[in-house]
């Protein structure tokens, strides 16, 4: 007896751009960044089921292109992503990505979204989850250099997660803060405008440091950090791209997500090989201390990792059952096209190679 497969096993959820901004409005944002920071967190307490490799990327002088796959041993999961801080000046988008969820069982798709969207709430997402196990107890407010749009990400998941609702913001370019401030006016943040770095981590406990230039910088001095302090470096994301001066990371406890990739594209590729970080997953699953007392600096360097990616897809994917935000492309032959004589006649005669 011939087995068919399940009905509309060809069709496969497509969640466009549109789409998503309209199922984070429905999800209300805090609440989308809250529930994405749980998956975020499941996941990174079975971290040991995921297959794990550094992110495969493609480098050019004027940014990179990567592919960053995983799986959990029953569904496989890869985003496309690239990263170009040139893009701006052609009014382009720093960073577009797309991401696909699969089975594992039958190598068939059961998702294929964009994550341009999805990329900048589930790093804020992560963020917070880090800083959840890393940030003192008595945090209240957050400094956040660098106020592109992640910067507003940022702050709505400190928010949703930490409740923090004082930040402090600077950037080079003051249009991006006054942006930043408009966009986040209304939200129940209480917003500093700073002329400084120096002048925005003063009273500060978190410091979030996000800019864009894919060069070695230095965003903070070994100076404007105190102790007890908990930094979130986001902006080093690549080779040759960093935001924090050595002596910061010389006196803080440093706390990644995989130190194959981090060493490589994170802060720490200023230090030795052998500099000892430890691995947020060891942190959430209880296996070893995070922050350990109130006069420890930690240090989340964050660069962002596969996991994360398939968690987010994960949790959309969960969210989609019953609701319009996404439409359904056909996007696997009809096994007996596929297999048999039909679909290869109909090509050959296409091509020209036989008649029908």
């Amino acid at each position: 007896m011939t087995v068919r497969p399940p009905k509309d096993i060809n069709i496969v959820p497509f969640v466009s751009v549109d789409n998503m901004m309209k199922l984070v409005l429905n999800v209300g944002i805090e609440t989308f960044l809250a529930e994405l920071a749980d998956f975020i967190e499941a996941d990174f307490r079975r971290w040991e089921l995921f297959d794990k490799t550094p992110r495969v990327a493609s480098h050019s002088p004027e940014g990179v292109i990567e592919l960053m796959p995983t799986s959990d041993g029953n569904v496989y999961g890869f985003k496309y992503v690239n990263g170009h801080p040139k893009n701006t000046r052609a009014g382009l988008q720093t960073v577009t990505g797309f991401g696909v969820l699969s089975n594992v069982d039958n190598g068939y798709p059961v998702l294929l979204s964009e994550m341009t969207i999805l990329t900048a709430l589930r790093t804020a997402a992560t963020s917070a989850v880090a800083a959840k196990y890393l940030a003192p107890d008595n945090a209240e407010c957050m400094a956040i250099i660098g106020n592109g749009a992640q910067a507003e990400f940022q702050a709505m998941a400190f928010k949703a997660l930490l409740n923090i609702r004082k930040i402090r913001l600077y950037d080079i370019d003051a249009s991006a803060t006054d942006k930043c401030i408009r966009n986040l006016t209304g939200r129940g943040f209480e917003i500093t405008s700073c002329k400084t770095a120096e002048e925005a981590v003063e009273g500060a406990q978190i410091i979030t440091t996000v800019t864009a230039d894919k060069q070695y910088a230095t965003i903070l001095t070994d100076n404007m950090v105190g102790a007890g302090l908990h930094i979130n470096a986001v902006g080093g994301d690549c080779p040759g791209k960093t935001e924090l001066h050595s002596d910061i990371l010389l006196r803080s406890d440093i706390f990644v997500e995989y130190p194959p990739q981090t060493r490589i594209e994170g802060e720490i590729q200023q230090l030795a090989e052998d500099h000892p970080v430890t691995e947020l997953w060891q942190v959430i699953s209880g296996d070893l201390p995070g922050r350990r007392n109130q006069s420890q600096t930690t240090l989340f360097d964050s660069v962002g990792f596969a996991t994360e990616d398939f968690s987010a897809l994960r949790y959309v994917r969960s969210k989609l059952p019953g609701t319009p935000f996404f439409d359904s492309l056909d996007m696997v032959a009809d096994p007996d096209d596929a297999c048999g004589q039909t679909l290869l006649t109909h090509c050959l005669n296409v091509i020209g190679i036989v008649s029908s």
